[in-house]
């Protein structure tokens, strides 16, 4: 009912106001009330009039996760669905959408509503409380909550049609924080194991790519380390969000994807990282689906935890219960720190993180508070040119050269030529040949005959190579490419063994 239609109930009595509603149920499957018709005036019996009008919040977990907002008035409750939640704060306007009035009755409903009906699925009390009518026009509703989760006034205003917006009108509830943006996330620096484990947790370093993943009124933004939106490339993780419901998070992670012997393998992820279009990135995690694994959560309903210690952080994060077909919370080891990188070794992953139990999360920062210790030697490097194939590599890429930034320059530090996979090679070709130079970008020689052979390009595309040991001259010996780090810069580059 618009507020125009509830003037008009208001005089001509309640008939007829709750007809749209049951036209889209069949009361003889729905659990959902049907509500009673009135009585004609002269047998109505006295009733009592409450001393303010009900409302009612119900989450609603149908085809698509929303809420529903209900307001109490003449008999009906006018009702909008809502599909990020109400909000908390005043710089955030949420889409309200206008839908047919509802009995008093489903003030109290929850349950399931069965598949093929209308609404099929699960509802659920979200909040519900009193409210004070302010303002109650055709374009504009204005009320006071009296809930335990929804307090203060908040406006609706229509935009168009069955489109309206709601929207706080005071300030926040007190302690509420804004969730952090543009969130970069903390790094761990390269070093041994403690030398106690007295302090210090442990947990696997995964092979994939760093995620910082944001969840607000059930909808999920997937963000690389430099800021790039993921969230399209990985629809699977779409369903995270659903599963926290009004629950609002920003979580830290690596996105990880598992080869044929179920390892963590970042070539198999490589494909996922590239995917562009709706479609193919729905093929493809039908193909090769991904986890999120969660190690850090720095914010949760308005409380920021970033300057918390690990431990109550990862106590939040293990609270929420996140266990979900695409998504996991990172095991957490107390020690021996030693055991649990055996442990890593045998399950041929790359190594662990040890993190201090008190470390508070610096955004952005490498600290020794969390200290990776590796399996496998790896570098992220800088192409700076490549050289042409030769025999069944005829026509494409034979070998990349490779360098580091450091305070002169790009410095050479190899070529790697093994490692590529048939689309590996037609992706870099592509790149390389839109960034090619005329002259060298490394600051010093490079070894021969690459020299010589090279096409030079700007040194903008990080990689990640594996490798047996350091050279005396500072080369890597016996490298391998592992894949493209799109989530990285070149500036951010730097040695890690």
């Amino acid at each position: 009912m618009t507020p125009a239609r509830a003037e008009a109930a208001r005089e001509g009595g309640a008939s007829g106001r709750l007809d749209t509603y049951r036209r889209k149920r069949a009361a003889a499957r729905t659990p959902e009330p049907m509500g009673e018709d009135e009585p004609e005036a002269s047998s109505r019996p006295a009733q009592p009039r409450p001393k303010k009008p009900r409302f009612v919040v119900q989450e609603h977990r149908a085809r698509s996760l929303h809420w529903d907002f209900r307001l109490e008035r003449d008999g009906v409750l006018v009702s909008w669905a809502v599909p990020k939640g109400i909000p908390l704060d005043r710089k955030t306007n949420h889409l309200a959408v206008h839908v047919e009035d509802h009995p008093l009755d489903y003030a109290s409903f929850r349950g399931r509503i069965p598949e093929g009906d209308y609404g099929a699925g699960e509802v659920h009390l979200w909040d519900r409380g009193t409210y004070d009518e302010e303002k109650w026009s055709e374009q504009e509703v204005i009320v006071l909550l009296h809930g335990k989760r929804a307090k203060g006034r908040y406006v609706l205003f229509r935009t168009g049609g069955k489109n309206w917006m709601i929207h706080r009108i005071d300030d926040p509830p007190p302690g509420y924080e804004l969730p952090p943006k543009g969130l970069r996330p903390m790094l761990a620096a390269a070093g041994e194991l403690p030398r106690s484990d007295e302090g210090w947790s442990y947990e696997f370093k995964w092979d994939g790519m760093r995620a910082i993943t944001y969840v607000d009124g059930g909808r999920i933004r997937v963000t690389s380390r430099n800021g790039n939106d993921l969230s399209q490339a990985f629809p699977e993780l779409r369903a995270l969000g659903e599963a926290l419901g009004s629950t609002a998070v920003v979580l830290d992670g690596e996105i990880v994807a598992f080869d044929d012997t179920g390892r963590p393998s970042f070539q198999v992820l490589q494909p996922r990282i590239h995917a562009s279009g709706d479609a193919r990135a729905r093929r493809l995690a039908g193909e090769k689906p991904v986890s999120y694994v969660i190690f850090d959560l720095v914010y949760r309903d308005g409380v920021s935890l970033l300057g918390a210690p690990y431990l109550k952080r990862r106590e939040a994060l293990e609270s929420l219960g996140l266990q979900g077909p695409n998504w996991t919370v990172s095991p957490r080891f107390t020690g021996p720190g030693s055991d649990v990188l055996d442990a890593s070794r045998e399950q041929g992953l790359e190594g662990v993180v040890a993190k201090r139990d008190d470390s508070s999360y610096l955004p952005g920062k490498r600290s020794p508070a969390w200290t990776k210790v590796k399996n496998l030697l790896t570098e992220e490097v800088v192409v700076g040119g490549f050289t042409s194939g030769e025999g069944r590599r005829k026509g494409r890429i034979g070998s990349l050269i490779l360098g580091m930034p450091d305070a002169g320059g790009l410095r050479y530090v190899g070529q790697v030529g093994t490692g590529f996979d048939e689309d590996a090679l037609a992706a870099l070709g592509r790149f390389l040949a839109s960034h090619v130079r005329s002259d060298s970008p490394f600051t010093g020689k490079v070894a021969q005959p690459y020299e010589r052979k090279a096409t030079w390009v700007e040194p903008v595309l990080v990689g990640e190579v594996s490798f047996s040991e350091w050279t005396r001259d500072g080369r890597l010996r016996q490298p391998s490419w592992r894949g493209v780090r799109h989530d990285k810069s070149a500036g951010e580059v730097a040695r890690e063994s």
